[in-house]
């Protein structure tokens, strides 16, 4: 995870949130998050689980920096990027290069 300057442009503090709720609400603004923009969270413990979640359900769809990482407070940068191109339909997954 790298350590970048504060430039989401989206913030959400689960520090407010019922525990239960917490990673609902991340999601739900996750979904909502244009590609190229980023989601700031804000938590009173490690973002572990959360992160391992949204690449397990989102795989390759979201870059992770950390601004604070505790044992207090952890700052995270979700940003949400592009999603990948789909080959067209009758290629491969290399689109034809691998049939000669």
């Amino acid at each position: 995870m790298a350590t970048l300057a504060p430039t989401p442009t989206a913030r959400i503090d689960v520090r407010e949130i019922a525990p239960h709720a917490r990673h609902g609400r991340v999601f739900e603004r996750l979904a909502g998050l244009p590609s190229g923009d980023a989601l700031e969270l804000i938590s009173d413990h490690g973002p572990s689980p959360l992160r391992a979640r949204i690449e397990r359900q989102h795989p390759g769809r979201f870059d992770f920096a950390a601004f604070e990482a505790g044992p207090a407070l952890w700052r995270l940068e979700i940003r949400k990027v592009a999603a990948p191109a789909k080959p067209e339909s009758g290629s491969c997954c290399s689109g034809g290069a691998c049939c000669g």
